[in-house]
Formats: structure tokens, C-alpha cells, sequence
């Protein structure tokens, strides 16, 4: 199971700072970009200014955001691999302007809200075959796992076999073993990965499960 570190910050020093440690040990970075509409908070996500944070790994970019069509052009300039848009937060052709605007350049990701039946995005699995199972409510990291949405990664897994599949939100040791049980692929944590003395030796636990 891959583990990837989550940057969830308000200031570019704050976020240059993760990156810097993130780097030591991991090939990918999880930025989360909030925007106060789709969230009831604000994180830093500016991709005019994702070459100044120094980042060497791969990058995915979750946007918590409304009208998410208006960033994909940002952040695939900036070099995100990966794009994660809300299923909430799209209609069929927003959906359809996100997926051209990727193409082959990114990585397109599809995810749902804890609150969302995983059955709504049976209409993309024609499209698509990554998707993000959010196990908190959108918007700051520190949050606790929703055990429920173990189901919902159970039934990604049943209805598409080869589909990846990450978790995001509340992620431990005793979570991340859940999401791996339940099928996950990829689970992504901020608060237990950066607020540990050691980081490294966080993410090291994680990858070991």
C-alpha cells in the first residue's frame, strides 16, 4: 500500500517547510487546497508559487474547492501528477471540461465526501478508475477516521477490480490497517505522518502495515 504524506497549511512557509521534509522520505506530496466555499476553512494553494516550495516528489493536488475547473489549468502547469476533484462539486460537463483540460498530463482522480454514496459514482466508472474515499469532512487535517466508509471501499473494489483506490482523512496505524483491509491502494495522512517528533519513522510505520 502506498502512503503518501499530506500538506494541509496556511502560509507558503509553512507548506515550503513540509515539502523540505516530506522530500527526505517520500515520492509523492498530497497538497489539500481549501478555498472557505466547498470547506469551512482556507489552505494555502497557490500554483503560481508551487516552484518556490522546492518540491523534488511527485505531486498530487486534492481541490476542496468550488468550480474546481478553474484550477486544474494552474496546477497542471505547476506539474501536478495527479488532480483530485469532488464528485460534489461537478456536474457532467464540468466533469467532462476537468478530464480534457488533464488529458495525458495528470492523473485524474475522482473523489466523494464521507456523507456521499459510493454508488453515485458508478455513472464515471466509464470514465475514470481512481477515486478518493474521503473518511472525514473536507477541510483541516487532525479530524477522526469514519469507520463507514470502509464500505465504500469494499465496493469500489467489488464493482471495479482494477480501479486505485485512496483513502484521505484521519489516517493511523489502526486506520491505515482498515483501508488496507477494505481494499485501499493509497492512503494519504497529514496530522500522523508531520505532528510526529519524527516524521520519517511515521511514514516508515505506515508503509510497513
Amino acid at each position: 500500500m502506498e502512503i503518501i504524506p499530506v500538506i494541509n497549511c496556511h502560509t507558503s512557509e509553512e507548506v515550503a517547510e513540509r515539502v523540505k521534509k516530506a522530500n527526505k522520505f517520500a515520492d509523492w506530496v498530497h497538497l489539500d487546497v481549501s478555498d472557505a466555499r466547498f470547506t469551512f476553512n482556507k489552505s494555502w494553494g497557490d500554483s503560481s508559487a508551487w516552484a518556490k516550495m522546492g518540491n523534488k516528489a511527485n505531486l498530487e493536488v486534492h481541490l476542496m474547492v468550488e468550480e474546481p475547473e478553474k484550477y486544474v489549468d494552474g496546477w497542471v502547469k505547476a506539474g501536478a501528477k495527479r488532480l483530485i476533484v469532488h464528485l460534489e462539486a461537478l456536474n457532467e460537463k464540468t466533469f467532462l471540461e476537468i478530464k480534457k483540460k488533464t488529458g495525458k498530463k495528470a492523473e485524474l482522480m475522482l473523489a466523494v465526501n464521507p456523507e456521499t454514496p459510493a454508488n453515485e459514482l458508478k455513472p464515471y466508472f466509464k470514465e475514470i478508475s481512481s477515486f478518493q474515499i474521503l473518511a472525514v469532512y473536507p477541510g483541516p487535517s487532525g479530524q477522526k477516521f469514519r469507520t463507514l466508509v470502509t464500505d465504500k471501499i469494499k465496493f469500489l473494489r467489488r464493482e471495479m477490480p482494477d480501479a486505485t483506490i485512496e483513502i484521505d482523512g484521519g489516517i493511523n496505524e489502526e486506520t491505515a490497517k482498515l483501508a488496507k483491509s477494505a481494499g485501499a491502494d493509497i492512503v494519504s495522512s497529514g496530522s500522523y505522518i508531520f505532528n510526529s517528533p519524527d516524521p520519517s519513522s511515521a511514514y516508515e510505520k505506515l508503509k510497513s502495515i
